[in-house]
């Protein structure tokens, strides 16, 4: 009889969880699992680089690969890839997305958009000073920078501002069509960014994958958050 209670509390903890419409149900459910197996993921790149496993290794023969191999106007393509998505040019775009969203009617989009970008380019920076990580060296390389290499700063921008957009999309869009594109869209700016900080030997392989990780942590954390304060909302308002 115990055996059977404790069953069937935990069917519907579980059922629970995984109802799309309920206020703590299959949302915050994906989001937990975003998150822990972002923070495994990062932890796992982390530690490989500050023990200097055989990824430093494959990160030093990649970059002066890249490096040896760099031609134009490939280079001149990648330059302008990597000042899209530098800071300024981020901030911007963070700024006219959360204009739409308010033009849009999307208050708590506005409000995800509003924590997640500045918060995780905030973390990034922590996460640098914490690792303290050297930036790829180079005879005559193609960028020059004074800060921190791990993890990629427009790597993690990248991923904060896209994933924020994609999974808006995939969350409103009715077509299924719709939703493959938004994320596959997102994925390759993502990659191409990545790249590009990798190609103008900036970053090394290993910086911009952390960063990626990094990035989905923050955003399962922000747009669970937002959704969850959405629905407990939308809730009291129905009762």
């Amino acid at each position: 009889m115990i055996i059977r209670q404790a069953y069937n509390k935990l069917m519907r903890f579980v059922t629970s969880r995984l109802t799309p419409g309920s206020e703590l149900g299959l949302h915050l459910t994906a989001g937990v699992l975003t998150l822990v197996a972002a923070v495994a993921v990062f932890a796992e790149i982390a530690e490989a680089v500050g023990e200097g496993d055989d990824i430093a290794r494959y990160d030093e023969h990649i970059s002066q690969w890249f490096y040896a191999h760099a031609f134009e106007p490939l280079t001149t393509f990648m330059f302008a890839i990597t000042h899209l998505h530098g800071i300024p040019a981020m901030c911007v775009l963070s700024v006219l997305l959360g204009l739409w969203f308010w033009r849009k009617g999307a208050p708590y989009w506005l409000l995800a958009t509003a924590i997640a970008v500045p918060g995780g380019m905030l973390l990034n920076v922590l996460l640098k000073h914490v690792y303290q990580r050297a930036r790829p060296a180079f005879d005559e390389p193609f960028v020059t920078l004074a800060t921190y290499s791990f993890p990629s700063g427009h790597t993690a921008a990248a991923t904060l501002f896209y994933g924020l957009l994609a999974s808006y999309v995939v969350t409103t869009s009715p077509r299924w069509r719709t939703r493959c594109a938004a994320v596959i869209g997102a994925v390759c700016m993502v990659a191409l960014v990545a790249l590009s900080r990798v190609y103008l030997g900036a970053h090394f392989v290993s910086d911009v994958l952390a960063a990626m990780a990094e990035s989905l942590a923050w955003l399962a954390v922000c747009i669970t958050s937002v959704s969850t304060l959405r629905r407990r909302r939308a809730a009291r308002k129905d009762q």
